[in-house]
């Protein structure tokens, strides 16, 4: 498979709920970079930190967390960039959001995941408790 071809699969394992499928494209030591400034942030290590991680972050939004590509996959060599809308809502905070998810793919595996967001400062305020 090409780089984007892993992440397409990826994506469409996300859309149909099966997370087994799309971590299964992962490197057990995959590295997921959570920008900015509030409990999520920061770099995990591995597909036990980043589940950990992504469950902590649906829990604490009572599932209704949706990540949706908004346009067309873009790659360069091992590197493919997904325009991402992301919606959430705890209590009475709500985000709606574009950002950009970057993967770095090697030997068919997810070895990299980097999550831009467009307004960072939004964000870090809604996962405030």
């Amino acid at each position: 498979m090409t780089s984007k071809e892993v992440i397409e699969y990826y994506l469409k394992a996300l859309e149909t709920g099966d997370v087994p499928k799309a971590f299964s494209v992962f490197t057990p030591d995959a590295r997921w970079h959570q920008p900015g400034n509030h409990k999520f942030s920061g770099v995990k290590k591995g597909l036990e930190e980043i589940g950990n991680m992504l469950g902590a972050m649906m829990e604490n939004v009572a599932g209704s967390l949706v990540v949706k590509p908004n346009g067309a996959l873009m790659e360069s060599d091992n590197l493919v960039a997904c325009p991402v809308r992301f919606t959430a809502t705890k209590g009475s905070k709500s985000i709606d959001m574009n950002g950009v998810d970057l993967f770095e793919v090697k030997e068919g595996k997810i070895t990299q995941v980097w999550l831009f967001s467009d307004d960072q400062q939004q964000e870090d305020m809604f996962w405030q408790d």
